[in-house]
C-alpha cells in the first residue's frame, strides 16, 4: 500500500501600510506560507492556483509554475516557507486555493490551501 503524502499548510497575512495607497484604492498585502511535510516521503511543489477575491466580490485568479520562482523539494518532516504579496482594491480581502505537487515516484497530487483572510490591521478585532 502507498502512503498518501501528508502535507500541512500555514498562512499568516500582513497589511504592508509602506507600499498601499488608500486613496488609490490600492492595499498590498504579504502573505508567508509554510508548507510541512509530514509524510514518510519527499515531494516537490510544483505549481500553485490562487483565487484571490476583494471585499466587493472581485475574484481573480492567478496560477502558474512553483513559488517564488522556484519549485522546492521537501524532504520527510521539513518545511518550505516564503513570502509573496497581493494587492487589492479593498482593504479586506481572501485568498484560497492549491499547490500542484509530486510525490517521489513523480505522481501528481494536490494540496488545498485553505481560506485565509488579507485585512488592514484597523479591521481586525
Amino acid at each position: 500500500m502507498i502512503d498518501k503524502p501528508r502535507i500541512c499548510i500555514q498562512a499568516q497575512s500582513f497589511y504592508v501600510e509602506a507600499q498601499s495607497q488608500p486613496e488609490e484604492d490600492r492595499f498590498v498585502f504579504a502573505y508567508t506560507m509554510t508548507v510541512r511535510n509530514l509524510g514518510r516521503e519527499q515531494v516537490q511543489l510544483m505549481g500553485r492556483y490562487w483565487l484571490i477575491t476583494n471585499a466587493n466580490g472581485k475574484q481573480t485568479e492567478v496560477q502558474g509554475e512553483g513559488v517564488v520562482g522556484e519549485q522546492p523539494l521537501i524532504l520527510p518532516g521539513g518545511e518550505y516557507q516564503y513570502t509573496s504579496g497581493a494587492v487589492l482594491e479593498t482593504p479586506l480581502g481572501t485568498m484560497e486555493g492549491h499547490y500542484k505537487m509530486i510525490d517521489s515516484d513523480g505522481r501528481p497530487f494536490e494540496v488545498i490551501i485553505p481560506v485565509f483572510r488579507l485585512a488592514i490591521t484597523s479591521l481586525i478585532h
